[in-house]
């Protein structure tokens, strides 16, 4: 069974990440497969609306570590840029719902959505400057934006851990609802979105966007630069190392996630 599954419901292309059992974390091939879910739902003028949901009891714990440190993120073609430019490029709107953890991309990906409801067991971070690295997915300028200096450098500096009201008072997601009622919530917005005129949709938020894309993309231009500098740097080395030595397993190696 596919990681990212889609499932069709008239205008709606609900697009579900299905790695329950290592709480959602994104390797490489799950990159690309996403990016390819968004890229025939631009292409798809049947889709109206977009609905990113995850398996299990969290949104995504980030970057499957051993993935990671296999594959890297570099500059090119990477899969996170396919991502970036499959979801940059998507003028239907995003809804998204997420649930217990969003780590690392997990949080800063959903910058990138239009609608974002939580549910009240949602807690976000991104700890990259814990891990010696840098935000990704332009979110070192679309994190600010939304949320100010302040409360940025809360979430990327501090690498402080967000609970669902925080988040909600914030604006980093549009609003909270149990955990019980999240898939429904989450519906009724992609429904409500799906009924109204699409062209008029697509304009309005390609016209909301417009400067944030452009911005977005040079963020990420830069933030992949840095990246792969110091990814490569004896600080991120050893962190790694320490982080590998500490959670080494007495026996058969596991998949970590970061």
């Amino acid at each position: 069974m596919s990681d990212i599954q889609t499932e069709r419901a008239g205008a709606i292309l609900r697009v579900t990440v299905n790695r329950p059992a290592k709480k959602n974390a994104m390797t490489s091939a799950m990159y690309v497969d996403l990016a390819k879910a968004f890229k025939d739902a631009a292409a798809d003028d049947g889709i109206h609306v977009v609905l990113w949901d995850a398996a299990g009891d969290s949104f995504s714990a980030g970057n499957d570590i051993e993935d990671f440190l296999k594959n890297p993120p570099g500059q090119g073609e990477s899969p996170q840029a396919l991502l970036m430019k499959a979801l940059l490029g998507l003028d239907k709107p995003v809804v998204a719902a997420v649930q217990g953890a969003a780590v690392g991309g997990g949080t800063t990906l959903l910058t990138l959505c239009d609608v974002v409801i939580a549910g009240e067991s949602a807690k976000f971070k991104t700890p990259f400057v814990d891990l010696g690295l840098v935000p990704e997915f332009g979110s070192s300028w679309s994190l600010p934006a939304r949320l100010g200096h302040l409360r940025a450098a809360e979430l990327i500096l501090l690498g402080a851990t967000v609970d669902a009201r925080r988040a909600e008072a914030i604006g980093l997601v549009s609003r909270v609802v149990p955990d019980a009622s999240l898939a429904a919530s989450a519906m009724e917005a992609a429904l409500a979105l799906a009924q109204k005129a699409a062209g008029a949709v697509q304009t309005c938020k390609r016209l909301l966007t417009r400067s944030a894309r452009e911005a977005t993309e040079q963020a990420f231009r830069s933030e992949v630069e840095e990246f792969s500098k110091r990814v490569r740097s004896d600080e991120v080395r050893a962190i790694f190392n320490a982080f590998l030595s500490k959670h080494a397993p007495a026996s058969k190696p596991k998949e970590r996630q970061i």
